[in-house]
């Protein structure tokens, strides 16, 4: 062969092999790093699988780096040394402190700057209003959204002669005394327990009956916000749940959900108060009693109760990563909005879907004919429009503030405290923190 047909074969090899190159790169990876494990984790997997094999260009990479508040931690000390994953999931609480951090791509500006044109007002807005900025922007994605509600076990209310709760009017915490006391008298152990206390049993209450948790239109309207959960009806709430446990109609289980949760599957208690995301794990444990979904109860002073507010958390995407990525983050959200993995989410875990693209394929599809129980949460989040009050909380050190209610709280129930004198101190205390924030801050 002569050295000029060599010399154009080995150009037209090196020209099929530049050509080729791009098909066989690796695809540009996009780090998640979040808090979902165990069935709900399954599902997280399922939905990357699924955007992962809807292109090849980007490659989802989720990870478990533990409960909510290790994933903050982690997603804290990688920004401090320039090792930040492109997602974080954050919970809800952590909000404010994720908005001022500066490290943040807002979702809004990253979906338009990537070309997608989203249509926010279909999203359910009580979940979406929870994480926009003062000027209506959306900070974060909503990913597991939740609002409690109150589980209850059909057998034991049967035994006890107790009629079945009615799915979207809610009984009265007066009410509420009778079907518990029924429920001991029956020979149950407890008569409620509730899960996550200062989510439901403070701020949950408190939206619900439309009282200011804090100042400030709840810290919406200013980092110089008070708490004010030491009003007249919290503490009498409090109060009343304190003389609960006097003939155990109120059976403490402990400040999160395993405690509570136990004592429900065990037939232990009657009633069980505690996240929508429960229902899976719900579904999955108890197989020798029925058990159904009722909205929170509400005071008999409150004609129209507000809704009540969510949980859970959303995904938010850390600035300084190659530009080339964020395409892919943009196309992986728009994706896990999408209306098949938002109803796959919806079912395996009882989270919402926060679409009305997918709620209302759900209900034309039948499914909340079959599962009236999965709906009970949405219709009790959108039975009202939010006012200033019931849209949510928007405070720095949230976290903080949590444990401190949950502290208060636990002197009540041990006999410590009065309810005042622990939500005073609870008020005062949280403040503190609350000022700290603000100096860090403004």
């Amino acid at each position: 062969m002569s050295k000029s047909k060599v010399f154009w074969l080995v150009m037209a090899v090196g020209m099929l092999i530049s050509f080729a190159a791009p098909a066989f790169a690796a695809p540009t990876e996009i780090h998640w790093w979040h808090a979902m494990r165990g069935a709900r984790g399954e599902t997280v997997q399922k939905i990357v699988d699924g955007f992962n094999a809807s292109q090849s260009e980007f490659k989802v990479v989720p990870v478990y780096k533990g409960e909510y508040d290790e994933v903050v931690n982690a997603g804290v000390a990688a920004v401090r040394a320039g090792k930040q994953p492109h997602i974080l999931q954050s919970f809800e609480v952590g909000t404010q402190t994720m908005m001022l951090s500066g490290a943040i791509y807002p979702v809004y500006e990253l979906m338009a700057d990537a070309g997608y044109k989203v249509d926010w007002s279909r999203y359910l807005q009580p979940v979406l209003s929870y994480y926009m900025n003062a000027d209506g922007n959306l900070m974060s994605m909503p990913f597991n959204s939740s609002t409690p509600v109150m589980y209850y076990n059909v057998d034991l209310f049967k035994k006890a002669g107790i009629p079945m709760l009615d799915k979207e009017k809610p009984v009265t915490w007066d009410e509420m005394g009778v079907i518990t006391g029924k429920l001991v008298q029956s020979g149950v152990e407890g008569g409620m327990v509730t899960a996550w206390q200062s989510w439901t049993q403070v701020e949950n209450y408190s939206a619900i009956h439309n009282i200011p948790f804090a100042s400030k239109a709840n810290g919406y309207e200013g980092l110089d916000t008070e708490l004010m959960i030491n009003n007249d009806k919290v503490i009498n709430h409090i109060a009343r749940l304190k003389s609960w446990m006097a003939d155990k109609r109120f059976y403490y289980g402990g400040q999160k959900y395993q405690g509570p949760k136990s004592e429900f599957i065990a037939q232990n208690a009657g009633i069980y108060i505690d996240s929508i995301s429960a229902i899976a794990k719900l579904q999955a444990a108890i197989k020798d009693f029925t058990w159904d979904v009722a909205p929170l109860p509400v005071e008999s002073w409150m004609k129209e109760p507000q809704n009540s507010i969510i949980g859970g958390a959303s995904l938010w995407v850390f600035k300084g990563l190659p530009k080339k990525d964020y395409k892919g983050v943009a196309a992986f959200l728009s994706y896990l909005a999408g209306v098949e993995p938002q109803i796959l989410w919806h079912k395996e875990t009882g989270y919402f879907p926060i679409t009305l693209d997918a709620y209302d394929k759900l209900k034309a599809d039948g499914y909340y004919q079959e599962n009236p129980f999965q709906e009970v949460g949405i219709k009790q989040l959108t039975r009202r429009i939010p006012t200033k009050i019931s849209r949510g909380l928007r405070l720095g050190y949230f976290i903080q503030i949590r444990n401190i209610i949950n502290e208060e709280l636990e002197l009540v129930w041990n006999g410590s405290k009065t309810p005042k004198e622990a939500m005073d101190s609870a008020v005062a205390r949280s403040n503190l923190q609350l000022r700290a924030f603000e100096k860090t801050y403004k």
